[in-house]
């Protein structure tokens, strides 16, 4: 997994619960990278899970809200970072429906190594797309969070549906409605 997730990760968390709590996860952590982390590096995903983990076991915040919340603060990083893929699309649909065919393969020639979860779309009229995500990492909440605030910086409000195709959550469907 791509480092600048495991770098947000702890700025959230420092921002959310302060910087005793970074700590707290770093000192519970028993992965080789000690919880140390660079925005270029690359580490194994179930080292943010053990922290994911951890941090729902130090605030008792369910791990489904956690990874949501978490979605939603790495956007507003992706948004000004990759300013330009947000620039690209017209409109959130537009926008969701070139993360396979655009953004992933722009990742993939600086990260050719990145294992990124796979999306397919399906319109349903200008109002309804239904998003589906795929990724042995099973973190679906992640996604939901991009999404949501994918529609926000859009400026256009929706409900969105997390529905999980398999019991482990490795592939989930998403039904968006703009209101």
């Amino acid at each position: 997994m791509l480092g600048v997730v495991f770098t947000e990760f702890f700025e959230m968390v420092e921002s959310k619960f302060g910087y005793d709590m970074v700590d707290d996860l770093i000192e519970m952590s028993t992965s080789e990278s000690n919880g140390v982390y660079t925005a270029i590096g690359a580490y194994p995903h179930e080292e943010i899970v053990e922290h994911v983990i951890n941090l729902h076991k130090k605030t008792e915040v369910p791990i489904a809200d956690l990874l949501r919340a978490f979605g939603g603060y790495l956007h507003s990083t992706f948004a000004t970072n990759y300013s330009g893929f947000f620039k690209a699309a017209d409109n959130s649909f537009d926008f969701l429906e070139s993360i396979e065919k655009y953004i992933h393969v722009e990742v993939k020639k600086l990260y050719p190594n990145a294992q990124l979860p796979s999306f397919s779309s399906e319109r349903e009229g200008d109002k309804v797309i239904k998003l589906h995500y795929e990724s042995e990492r099973s973190m679906g909440h992640l996604a939901y969070g991009l999404i949501e605030k994918t529609m926000e910086f859009y400026k256009e409000p929706a409900e969105v549906i997390m529905e999980n195709v398999t019991e482990d959550g490795s592939k989930v469907t998403f039904t968006i409605t703009k209101q």
